[in-house]
């Protein structure tokens, strides 16, 4: 069964959607909610909540891409409970993704600015090589560590951190030259 097919079903109410969609996609939402809470129970409730706000939202929302529309709840999801959790505590991990991305991309911006931050990194994205695409979003979407993408691409750690620097550096200078400073 394919998206549309699931979406179809989803939008009626059948629970077989629902249901398509965990077999579909469980494991990799699960991997990626354990990125950020690092403990399989949270991880599992969150993956449940994510599933419960889909179902929700899944008849006004009618996505292009399902497996992003979850991803995107699933983070949201994790960093929810990150600060109920911890409070003013985060983990190392995500003080570290906080930290990089603070050197390019503003901490306050109206709401108006953030819809065209928005636009403007996709923009900057889709003139990214692929393989430099790829490893921004690996690490600054799904939250993988330096030690697996440097595995995953088969290259020393060094090289990754190297590569990143440079991106964002170059997004620094890409939403400057579009009017949006630090």
């Amino acid at each position: 069964m394919d998206e549309k097919e699931i979406l179809a079903l989803c939008i009626a109410g059948d629970e077989a959607g629902l249901a398509a969609i965990k077999a579909l996609y469980n494991g990799r939402l699960l991997r990626l909610a354990m990125t950020f809470l690092g403990n399989a129970a949270d991880a599992e409730e969150c993956v449940s909540e994510t599933y419960y706000q889909a179902w929700k939202a899944l008849p006004a929302a009618r996505p292009a891409h399902l497996y992003a529309y979850l991803a995107k709840i699933c983070r949201y999801t994790a960093f929810g409970m990150i600060d109920r959790q911890q409070a003013q505590k985060r983990s190392a991990e995500l003080v570290e993704l906080t930290d990089e991305m603070a050197q390019c991309i503003p901490d306050k911006l109206p709401d108006a600015a953030e819809e065209r931050l928005s636009e403007l990194l996709n923009g900057f994205l889709a003139e990214l090589p692929q393989e430099k695409r790829s490893i921004f979003l690996r690490r600054y979407w799904y939250g993988e560590s330096i030690t697996e993408l440097a595995a995953a691409y088969h290259c020393r750690e060094n090289r990754i951190k190297t590569m990143l620097h440079r991106i964002r550096k170059q997004l620094q200078t890409y939403l400057e030259k579009e009017g949006i400073r630090l």
